[in-house]
């Protein structure tokens, strides 16, 4: 018997007060005709009510994909366990997941999104939950924050410190759906899923399984519906016996503003000259610094923002493959795309599911990380999670908290301050009006990543800007390298509130950074 129905009847199993666990990263894999038919069912009959829903990874975008957007409303949403949120421009209307979360009308958490994979895992074996020490001295340990982002979480504590073996832990209680929606490319009669199609599976299988494990039923978006059978086995990476119910959904965009590109589901590798390469400027100096802190044969993280390009410099560089791009979605290799696009990678050598990857990045099996700032505390702490008068404008920590954890290296890249007006001439950088904004603060909004922690874990933090490079030692900040044409005191000490040491060896960066023809970079 077919389990293939229409999205109308396969939300319409889904309970007032129901635990849903949804598989997405923005518009990469998200079930969005299941979705949209969940917010259709509330607006037309008032139910479900009170659900909880659960996303590792935010589900939808400001790009067409409206994700959780389709049943953020008060009564249908009662609380929210992310690891992120659909973000975008700030002048952009919020997302009404936003709106809620500002008014109050959602219990809404940010915990790491390892974290909640594993916490779904931990539901699917019928375990207790997470003791990890992923999360501690940042906003996520109820030492600080809990991980709640507003005073509806706050009144209703999940995260708690626990003693084990004379060792202080972070606890995560165990996450049990009664729902999982997840998304496949082609699912057949019995419900057997291949991602052929897909830019990753993320944690499609550890949502399923929680959910068929716990009592629930697992709801499977496809683009397309086959034959029982007609799957090669080594194809299916959820097998039918969880699956309750296949929504055929052939117009589904691949992922955010992408309706297929078959480089990103590894279904042909694209000429390396058919890549953007980044502008000369201020962001290509930046991503250029931070490549040459790269060493050859290293396993390289990034995340979003100006490292982003960093892959894009080895390749005009003709050093691609001199290390390897891993991201949290579960993309090895390859080029990882950019903008609203991140979070896939074109011509990757392999696709992990994310849980696999977050337990890769949090106990520091990688070489390096690739990440950006908002701001630096006098302690080398970085808030990357929380603008305050902006919320939407940023994702929430994402994988930031995984992944920074027990890192080895860790390089955060970004502008000195918000709002300079910048040039450069004749190979030097020259500031036409400074920036009113200070990013290197005596104490940043939201810790996301410890630097007092870093520093007793032997953690190896860098911190590149356009002017100058810092790092961070057990006696505080310390400026390394002074950008061509920059002035210490005036456009570095000056501007900024916290004690910045000078170290003794302060060089200049490299002038072939501030001048537009490849640098030779040989890492």
């Amino acid at each position: 018997m077919t389990k293939q129905c229409s999205a109308q009847d396969a939300v319409a199993c889904i309970p007032d007060g129901a635990v849903m666990a949804v598989n997405s990263s923005s518009g990469l894999c998200c079930p969005d005709a299941v979705l949209e038919a969940l917010g259709q069912r509330f607006e037309a009959t008032g139910a479900p009510r009170d659900l909880t829903s659960i996303h590792p990874i935010a589900a939808g975008d400001f790009f067409g994909t409206k994700g959780v957007d389709h049943y953020a409303r008060p009564g249908c949403l009662k609380r929210i366990i992310g690891g992120s949120y659909p973000s975008g421009p700030s002048k952009a209307e919020p997302p009404l997941i936003w709106q809620m979360i500002g008014a109050n009308q959602v219990e809404a958490y940010n915990l790491p999104s390892g974290i909640i994979f594993d916490m779904l895992r931990e539901g699917a074996g019928h375990r207790p939950g997470v003791l990890t020490k992923v999360g501690m001295e940042t906003f996520v340990d109820p030492d600080l924050e809990g991980g709640a982002m507003n005073d509806a979480a706050r009144a209703v504590p999940i995260v708690q410190r626990r003693e084990f073996d004379g060792e202080d832990w972070l606890h995560f209680p165990a996450l049990k759906p009664d729902i999982a929606i997840i998304r496949a490319t082609t699912g057949d009669e019995n419900g057997n899923l291949s991602f052929e199609g897909e830019g990753a599976t993320l944690g499609a299988m550890e949502m399923a399984l929680a959910a068929h494990n716990c009592g629930g039923r697992v709801i499977a978006q496809v683009r397309r519906v086959a034959k029982a059978g007609s799957l090669r086995p080594h194809d299916v990476h959820v097998p039918g016996i969880l699956v309750d119910r296949v929504v055929e959904a052939p117009d589904m965009l691949q992922t955010t503003a992408t309706s297929y590109d078959p480089a990103i589901s590894g279904e042909l590798i694209r000429p390396l000259d058919s890549f953007s390469l980044p502008e000369f400027g201020v962001g290509k100096i930046i991503a250029r610094r931070v490549a040459q802190e790269m060493r050859r044969g290293w396993a390289v993280n990034i995340g979003f923002g100006v490292s982003a390009n960093v892959p894009r410099i080895f390749l005009e560089e003709g050093q691609h493959g001199a290390v390897t791009w891993v991201i949290e979605q579960g993309a090895v290799g390859g080029v990882p795309l950019l903008d609203f696009k991140f979070g896939c990678a074109s011509n990757a050598e392999a696709f992990v599911s994310s849980p696999h990857q977050f337990a890769y990045f949090q106990a520091g099996g990688f070489d390096c990380s690739l990440l950006s700032f908002l701001e630096i505390g006098a302690d080398g702490s970085v808030n990357v999670s929380r603008l305050a008068a902006t919320p939407h404008r940023t994702a929430g920590a994402g994988g930031f908290v995984d992944i920074t954890a027990r890192a080895k290296r860790i390089v955060f890249s970004g502008n000195f301050n918000a709002g300079a007006k910048m040039r450069v001439e004749n190979g030097k950088l020259v500031i036409d009006r400074e920036g009113k904004i200070a990013k290197i603060v005596p104490q940043v909004d939201q810790v996301s990543f410890s630097g007092r922690r870093a520093i007793a874990q032997g953690q190896q933090a860098t911190y590149v800007t356009e002017r100058c490079v810092i790092r961070l030692t057990d006696k505080g900040l310390v400026v390394t390298e002074i950008a061509p044409g920059v002035d210490l005191q005036r456009d570095v000490l000056d501007l900024v509130e916290v004690p910045l040491r000078v170290s003794d060896d302060l060089r200049e960066m490299d002038g072939a950074l501030f001048r537009p023809e490849p640098i030779g970079l040989a890492p």
